[in-house]
């Protein structure tokens, strides 16, 4: 790991050589290629995907100059190893304070100084965050092709319309940098990457509904009209209002605190009077937008809040942007305010692939989440992120152009830093539809707890489709709804010792989707699936993965076992707010911030932080009486579209650890050593 102190000497020569200085100043001066986020080349090239993305093309030459810009240099940690050490030990029971973590593990104040100086030789502004780890910029794109070496222009995405049930992508303005960006030798020597060239929107939400009858006269049922009280109740919390801690979230888009308020009185909760703080990060997100995502960002307050009715939130919203969920993170970490931190957006791995393999992003990106989520767990933070809800084949994303099949998982929950937050489909009885008097004419049975994965709705397609179009077939239902939670192995990140102590390598899978059609043309390096073949009735086989495997623990997430959301945005001002309360959303969007929220519930209970709960309850789980229900059969009736219970075995890629009972959790943490 890249540890340069620079001498004063130094910055005199990277300021010298900035106004074109003296030859002598040459061996300081020297540029080099530092790696930033997603370039907007990636962009222009996944235009050529035969239709299937949003059509991509440039609108200037050049984004103009006065055009403003909020740059991200995420520093590299030092003493790296030692803190990986103490985070996997839960810090020896002595969690650090901000300016104790920033001493031993940020960069020196001199390697600070001396970016800080050259950026301001270009009119460039610069905010150090107290962790020394992260420094944002502020300058216009003129100053900063000028200090980096860059060439950034405009570009336009076409917008396209809904399909095969996927939802309409918008059409988009965005400026972007087809080179990397370019620093003095010693500052390159420290900086871990440069997020903010481009603000094209990247990640997606995890949240989901039930899809809907395209056939007329169809009347499909929308259920999952469950509450945090039922998730209270199934996971068993243990009694109390979170009184005294503090929820973090982290969102990508504009967050209707209103509803968030409205829902908690819906439910009749004595809840903490104007408890929620809104951080806008990078400028925040704008205006809410239903299509931009701000239902999600309402949800996780809802959720969250709701189990924990006496906690404080701080919402940390930026723009779905690559600096923006970094510096997210980083805020929260650097504030120290939160108990819990918890993210409801990703990415599939394989697309952070593929933007690397082609040269437009650098893997130093998943570190930046890396550094942050070692930071909190330093600090006693815990942190939940989601699985995704495209089951074992996250980049499968054709409405944003990429359509890859392969085994994939959700990133940053790859970071083995964080607990990754999977789902299941409840148990029970799930009516789909009913006749003209309201008599239920199809249903569901299930009769365990399982994986979640729409593997048991496909047979039903004919609830959903016009049986008269000969498309109307259970092949091209599972194909228009792979939906699951997220699960699998990292190709990128090792596997922790916690998840090796368990046998995580080993796991069932049931393969009702098979890849095929190896594009190495538009996709080139990668060479991945973009098709699949249909197998009704896999058989039971087994393998060996690598890599940190998600998820880590689970809860119900299928939306037609799933919840209630109130997301009330769009009244005018002083009419009454519009009946917005819908049923039948789901997504393991829910299940990170129910976990946070159960978090927070514990920590006021206990009395003091929890810390990272990975090292911690894979070790619970392990004992006679762990606090987790296994969902370890290996059948097509618990599965996440491929990989399915383990038996005997205490952790499986189909639902982790799998659901868990929280008043035996927090008996368990109680005695963990804090």
């Amino acid at each position: 790991m890249k540890k340069g102190l620079i001498a004063a000497a130094a910055v005199v020569a990277l300021l010298i050589a900035a106004a074109g200085g003296a030859v002598n100043a040459k061996s300081a001066s020297a540029k080099v290629p530092v790696p930033q986020g997603i370039s907007a080349l990636l962009l222009t090239n996944t235009a050529k995907h035969g239709g299937s993305s949003p059509p991509v093309f440039p609108i200037d030459n050049q984004t103009p100059a006065n055009t403003p810009e909020d740059v991200t240099f995420v520093l590299d940690i030092q003493n790296r190893h030692q803190l990986e050490s103490l985070v996997s030990n839960n810090m020896n029971g002595r969690f650090l304070s901000v300016d104790q973590f920033a001493r031993s593990f940020g960069q020196s104040r001199q390697n600070i100084d001396a970016l800080q100086s050259y950026l301001k030789h270009y009119g460039i502004t610069t905010n150090v965050m107290a962790d020394g780890l992260d420094v944002q910029a502020n300058g216009t794109a003129q100053q900063f092709d000028n200090a980096l070496g860059t060439h950034q222009r405009d570009y336009r995405t076409q917008a396209v319309p809904a399909h095969d049930g996927h939802p309409a992508v918008p059409a988009r303005n965005f400026h972007g940098s087809s080179s990397n960006p370019l620093l003095p030798r010693q500052l390159a020597s420290f900086v871990d990457v440069i997020l903010g060239l481009t603000n094209y929107p990247t990640f997606s939400s995890n949240a989901i509904r039930v899809p809907q009858s395209t056939s007329a006269g169809k009347n499909t049922l929308q259920l999952g009209d469950r509450t945090p009280e039922d998730f209270a109740k199934d996971y068993n919390l243990p009694n109390g209002s979170g009184r005294g801690s503090t929820i973090g979230i982290v969102t990508l888009a504009g967050t209707d605190t209103q509803s968030a308020y409205d829902f908690w009185t819906e439910l009749g909760l004595n809840t903490k009077p104007n408890r929620i703080t809104v951080d806008n990060i990078d400028g925040g997100p704008g205006d809410l937008s239903t299509a931009g995502g701000s239902s999600e960002s309402t949800l996780d307050v809802e959720q969250s809040g709701a189990l924990a009715p006496q906690a404080n939130v701080i919402v940390y919203q930026s723009p779905n942007t690559d600096p923006g969920f970094v510096d997210d993170f980083f805020q929260a970490a650097s504030d120290n305010k939160a108990d819990g931190v918890s993210a409801s957006w990703g990415e599939g791995e394989t697309l952070v692939s593929f933007f690397q393999k082609n040269g437009l992003e650098d893997p130093n990106y998943q570190d930046a989440f890396d550094e942050a989520f070692l930071e909190m767990a330093a600090q006693g933070q815990s942190s939940f992120v989601s699985s995704g809800d495209s089951g074992a084949y996250d980049s499968y994303l054709p409405g944003a152009g990429f359509p890859f099949t392969n085994l994939d998982v959700d990133t940053p929950g790859i970071s083995p830093w964080v607990t990754s937050s999977g789902g299941t489909t409840e148990a029970g009885i799930i009516p789909l539809a009913a006749d003209s008097s309201g008599n239920i004419t199809d249903s569901e049975q299930i009769k365990h707890e399982r994986a979640w994965s729409w593997t048991w709705l496909w047979p039903h397609y004919a609830d959903f489709c016009d049986t008269t179009d000969p498309n109307c077939t259970e092949e091209n239902f599972a194909f228009a709804e792979p939906a699951g939670d997220g699960g699998g192995y990292a190709s990128s990140e090792s596997m922790p010792s916690w998840q090796r102590q368990v046998g995580a390598q080993h796991f069932n899978a049931t393969e009702f989707l098979t890849p095929t059609d190896f594009d190495s043309t538009d996709f080139a390096p990668l060479n991945v699936p973009t098709a699949w073949n249909f197998n009704p009735s896999p058989s039971v086989t087994s393998g060996n993965g690598n890599g940190r495997g998600e998820p880590d623990v689970s809860a119900d997430a299928d939306p037609f076992t799933g919840y209630q959301e109130l997301y009330e945005w769009g009244a005018e001002p002083g009419s009454p707010a519009p009946e917005t309360t819908e049923d039948g959303w789901g997504g393991t969007s829910f299940v990170d911030p129910q976990l946070n929220g159960s978090n927070a519930v514990m920590v006021a209970n206990l009395g003091h932080r929890i810390g990272f709960w990975n090292p911690q309850i894979y070790s619970f789980a392990q004992s006679h009486n762990s606090p987790f229900h296994t969902l370890d059969s290996a059948s097509t009736d618990n599965n996440n579209l491929y990989y399915t219970g383990t038996p005997g075995q205490v952790w499986n890629p189909a639902s982790g650890l799998g659901t868990p009972d929280l008043s035996a959790l927090q008996s368990d943490f109680a005695h963990s050593g804090h």
